[in-house]
């Protein structure tokens, strides 16, 4: 199979609508507590495996967004913002350590809010013991990878909602040629509806098969 044409992208902001839950239920319950204006806890730490969603619903929260990945010192972080959030925490570097450490204490004293994504459990991070200690001295939840099943339905929806018509035995088709992710899933979904539109065809096996052939635009 060659590249998907990815570069139609969903054209959604990240948003609690448009987030595939899954068994992520109690997550978002939490997360919404913990959103709302007299809740008083600092810190929410959100962490599962990569894929998950984490940084979905670290953009959906509309705080001041910093990837550990792109900017492992924290260097672009805004000082004076009263919600922050950080994703990729495994991925700092010593001095962006000492930055969020810094900025935890703050927003503690200062009743701000601090949102944190990584990979794993603070308790199992390679990060600064006095680092570990605040992170895992807040909320912590799991957020938990969609099922097969899940995402098959989640991509029936996406397709309903869209008015987009797709012969019954095309998601299974789908589901075992693309990226399992729900992004790149979603994103094939959108491709398929405007390359239908454009070449004034209905969606078929072998529409789906140009598709999938389709080199990535660069």
């Amino acid at each position: 199979m060659r590249q998907l044409l990815l570069d139609l992208l969903p054209e959604e902001r990240p948003s609690f609508e448009n987030f595939v839950a899954g068994s992520n239920g109690e997550v978002l319950t939490g997360l919404a507590a913990w959103l709302a204006p007299g809740n008083r806890e600092t810190l929410f730490f959100l962490w599962g495996d990569a894929g998950a969603g984490k940084s979905h619903l670290l953009s959906a929260c509309q705080a001041a967004y910093s990837d550990a990945r792109l900017d492992p010192d924290l260097s672009a972080i805004a000082p004076d913002t009263a919600f922050h959030a950080v994703d990729n925490v495994e991925s700092l570097g010593e001095r962006g350590q000492i930055t969020l450490f810094n900025l935890t204490n703050r927003l503690r004293a200062s009743g701000g809010r601090l949102l944190v994504a990584a990979s794993a459990a603070p308790r199992h991070l390679a990060l600064r013991e006095d680092l570990r200690t605040r992170l895992g001295g807040g909320l912590l939840y799991r957020l938990q990878p969609l099922s097969d099943a899940e995402k098959l339905a989640a991509l029936r929806e996406l397709a309903q909602a869209r008015g987009l018509r797709l012969p019954p035995e095309a998601f299974a088709y789908l589901f075992l040629r693309a990226p399992r992710d729900m992004r790149s899933l979603a994103a094939l979904l959108m491709t398929i509806d405007r390359y239908s539109l454009e070449e004034k065809r209905p969606v078929t096996l072998a529409l789906l098969r140009e598709v999938l052939q389709t080199p990535l635009k660069l």
